[in-house]
């Protein structure tokens, strides 16, 4: 099966998003489907589609598309997995022309193996991150 990958925003498809991250993720359990909604306007979204045009993966990138952008929410529905959706959907944001920027950042718990296809790295000094989290879980 082949496979595409799109920014268009009216293609992507929020109720499998949303039950995807709401139900299915371990990071974004119990998401609002108002805040899935406000999170794909607020970013620069990656669908991933099946030759059938149906969403079959997602990820954004939170930026200010010159110096720093976060990648965020990125997943492959469980049925689709093993065929390099994931990293085609990497590469498109690594190599988006608006997203050049100087630093990449993310938090993963169990993908370590393909961002680090990309030259991620766990940073030397942890010490320098910080962070605040209101309302959700650790995930």
């Amino acid at each position: 099966m082949s496979y595409s990958i799109s920014t268009d925003k009216h293609r992507l498809d929020a109720a499998t998003i949303h039950d995807f991250l709401c139900n299915r993720s371990y990071w974004a359990k119990g998401r609002q489907l108002e805040a899935v909604q406000a999170s794909i306007e607020n970013s620069v979204c990656f669908g991933a589609y099946d030759s059938g045009g149906n969403t079959v993966g997602f990820g954004r990138v939170i930026t200010d598309k010159t110096t720093f952008a976060y990648i965020s929410d990125v997943f492959v529905l469980e049925e689709h997995r093993g065929n390099g959706i994931g990293q085609l959907i990497i590469e498109h944001m690594m190599q988006h022309p608006e997203l050049q920027v100087e630093q990449w950042m993310l938090i993963t718990a169990d993908a370590h193996s393909l961002y680090r296809r990309f030259g991620f790295k766990i940073p030397k000094s942890v010490a320098k991150y910080m962070s605040q989290q209101r309302g959700a879980s650790d995930g």
